[in-house]
């Protein structure tokens, strides 16, 4: 094929042009929430849009690391601190990012012009051996809704690169909405529920033991175990294209379509934190006390899961209260009542309104669209 057609092929497909990575955050610049320990069930956990999922499978811990391959400055690093040695049969472990649906519409899934997918990535681990990839289909509510695979990491603590086809999905198209269209999972520990049938590569099915190779490793079974992951691409097509960079702003207004704080960036959410920006509520004299609005960065996905934490020291009784921000002498505390979300704005009602007139008072607050 000649240079020119090979351009119009990658143009045809879509590979050439921006945004064909349908991964957010793939290059783990952004982090959030910060450093998150003792995860032991599901935690979206360090690199905003990724999450840790498990059932008896040890306790970790997710943070953003500098080790990194040439081209990248950061990864994800999932650190084992309590051990699980020997998995139960449903016990299990795997690291995901799920993709909005209606970001998935030039996939023409569904149809028999279903468009193939490569899934790339880099990735780190003292452990050796054999790891199961997945994608599931999110809008396929039962039938041949996995497509697994499988990659080896050959030498320890050495940064490999490892690409996963993923043939295009005929059956059932990818409903145009703000649901899950696709799961994307790295299995790092599987009981024999996930392992005991026979995974053929690269194939849609829907039997539960066939999702995860029978060798697959057990990343739970020491505390010295770690697993690192960076460039992480799914794009259009049977060839992986070098990873689409794109600036640390860019990628920031994509994450908090699905989650935002009012915490300063590098500020890990937490009670008694001082000198952060605040969102400010000024007193009122209605009787819903306090009717404050925050107009959200960017608009989520959905209407929000709200935390508000208190601007100095934690509560001295149960729930989330506020705090003059002018005078740091009035130590009063302001219970919050409720929060009403929605995906472009936060509206704060307190119990009893605040006594000092014309000062503005504040929390802090996360919000949380996540798929």
């Amino acid at each position: 094929m000649s240079k020119a057609a090979e351009l119009a092929a990658l143009i045809g497909s879509g590979q050439a042009q921006g945004n064909r990575n349908t991964i957010i955050n793939g290059a783990m610049q952004v982090q959030q929430r910060g450093t998150v320990t003792g995860i032991t069930g599901t935690a979206y956990g360090s690199c905003d849009r990724f999450k840790l999922q498990m059932t008896n499978a040890g306790t970790w811990t997710a943070s953003q690391d500098a080790s990194a391959p040439s081209g990248f400055t950061t990864s994800n690093k999932l650190d084992c601190t309590t051990a699980d040695a020997s998995l139960a049969a449903a016990d299990f472990m795997f690291y995901a990012q799920h993709v909005e649906a209606q970001n998935l519409q030039n996939l023409k899934w569904g149809t028999s012009n279903a468009e193939s997918l490569t899934l790339s990535f880099w990735v780190k681990s003292n452990k050796t051996g054999v790891y199961s990839t997945e994608i599931q289909h999110g809008d396929m509510g039962s039938g041949n809704y996995w497509n697994n695979n499988t990659y080896t990491i050959s030498s320890a603590n050495t940064w490999e690169y490892k690409t996963i086809p993923i043939t295009g999905e005929t059956s059932t198209a990818i409903n145009n909405d703000n649901g899950i269209g696709l799961y994307v999972r790295w299995w790092l520990a599987s009981g024999t529920d996930y392992s005991s049938g026979t995974q053929a590569a690269n194939t849609w099915q829907g039997t539960a033991a066939n999702r995860v190779k029978n060798n697959q490793v057990n990343l739970a079974d020491n505390t010295s175990n770690d697993w690192l992951i960076t460039g992480v691409q799914l794009e259009i097509g049977d060839v992986a294209t070098p990873f689409e960079h794109e600036d640390i702003g860019t990628t920031l207004a994509k994450c908090q379509r699905y989650y935002q704080k009012s915490f300063a960036y590098g500020t890990a959410p937490v009670n008694d934190i001082t000198g952060v920006r605040m969102s400010e509520m000024p007193p009122s004299n209605s009787a819903s006390y306090g009717g404050a609005v925050v107009y959200l960065e960017k608009t989520m996905r959905a209407n929000p899961s709200v935390v508000a934490y208190n601007p100095q020291a934690a509560p001295s009784n149960s729930g989330a209260y506020i705090n003059d921000l002018v005078n740091s002498s009035v130590t009063t505390e302001y219970q919050i009542a409720s929060v009403e979300s929605l995906s472009s704005k936060l509206r704060f009602l307190l119990t009893t309104a605040p006594t000092t007139g014309g000062n503005p008072y504040g929390c802090n607050w996360t919000a949380e669209a996540e798929l």
